[in-house]
């Protein structure tokens, strides 16, 4: 097998994604953290067509994912009333 041909077996189209691997869900907004994508975006995503993705990356910078406020950690467990 030549070098073209071991290239050709692996090249595949890859679908495009804003995944950043930081996957949470703000639970504000809805959006993940990482990307700004929805949980039906994210769940979809594979079998989007590449123009319904084009069109989600083109709104991701347009939105607001988190206030920046942490919404938990060490404060918000004293705060709780023990159990």
């Amino acid at each position: 097998m030549s070098d073209e041909d071991s290239r050709k077996v692996w090249a595949r189209d890859a679908i495009e994604s804003p995944c950043t691997n930081v996957c949470q869900i703000d639970p504000d907004t809805r959006l993940c953290l990482g990307c700004a994508r929805s949980i039906d975006e994210i769940g979809a995503w594979g079998s989007l067509s590449p123009e319904a993705r084009r069109m989600i990356m083109g709104d991701l910078p347009n939105r607001q994912v988190s206030t920046g406020k942490r919404k938990g950690g060490r404060a918000a467990r004293l705060k709780r009333p023990p159990v």
